[in-house]
């Protein structure tokens, strides 16, 4: 589903300071084969639109950024392939506005010829390249010897299912996956939680603190040590749209949303790998 706002919406909206608020009280937009005729403007593909320099005094976008959030960029804005609409894009946040400024978009923008999900392209565009930007020396990672795919958790040391995805990890590791962990306690700053994966990060072996921790087992809450990530972490994690965990990312950028037995996992991996061939 297609929401469509006016511009005084999108002036609400900068008020608040971030599409991302207003964005998330949109329902679920439709999977691609179920990507109803009546989201038109969001449901036609088109050619893009051509215009004057970057920032130039008659770019529409200079007007456009006035409308956006404090911190919006000219380069957050590019024409889409419909004409006469821009998108907008900040990490994995895509939404659309009106040349004219008059209107925004949010939902999925699919070409219907092909029932491609465009904006889900873009998201995973950006998980990709905000996930590379982070050393491995900052996650904690469980391989087997010869991995044939790789995918980037989002977890919580309290999670009830983040635990039992853990308490699978030998299955899964003899599957081929492996497994790169980022801290994620959905609690937030100042929490339990928060504090576990502090104490986790600050052991002298991580990944055997992580699995003693996802086993309930008593931690030493007073153990410190220089920073950790996990702040960095759950920022990403923000950014990227998590809001449950565990948050898997694929190696192509794909978010699966929660728990998947292992089977399971590694038969979506593949097949999302080879809808990408």
């Amino acid at each position: 589903m297609v929401r469509v706002f006016s511009v005084a919406a999108i002036g609400l909206l900068t008020l608040c300071g971030s599409l991302a608020a207003f964005a998330a009280q949109s329902p679920t937009a439709p999977s691609p084969a179920a990507a109803p005729a009546a989201s038109t403007a969001a449901a036609v593909s088109g050619p893009a639109v051509s215009g004057p320099a970057v920032g130039g005094p008659a770019d529409p976008r200079v007007a456009l950024l006035k409308l956006l959030p404090a911190g919006a960029k000219i380069e957050d804005l590019k024409p889409s392939p419909i004409p006469g609409i821009y998108e907008f894009s900040q990490d994995a946040d895509v939404s659309y506005l009106t040349a004219d400024g008059k209107y925004f978009l949010d939902g999925n923008l699919y070409d219907m010829r092909t029932r491609e999900n465009l904006t889900e392209e873009q998201r995973t565009h950006a998980r990709v390249a905000m996930i590379a930007a982070v050393p491995e020396s900052e996650m904690l990672i469980f391989s087997p010897p010869n991995p044939k795919y790789t995918i980037t958790v989002f977890t919580d040391v309290d999670c009830q299912y983040c635990r039992k995805l853990h308490s699978e990890m030998a299955e899964l590791n003899r599957l081929g996956v492996r497994v790169r962990y980022m801290f994620f306690p959905r609690t937030g700053p100042n929490t339990e939680s928060w504090r576990k994966a502090e104490v986790v990060w600050c052991s002298a072996n991580r990944n055997d603190a992580l699995t003693r921790a996802k086993l309930g087992a008593p931690m030493d809450m007073n153990k410190t040590c220089g920073p950790t990530p996990v702040a960095r972490e759950y920022a990403l994690g923000e950014s990227i749209g998590v809001r449950g965990t565990p948050a898997i990312v694929t190696e192509g950028g794909d978010y699966i949303a929660g728990y998947m037995p292992p089977k399971e996992l590694v038969a979506q991996l593949k097949e999302l790998e080879g809808s990408k061939r």
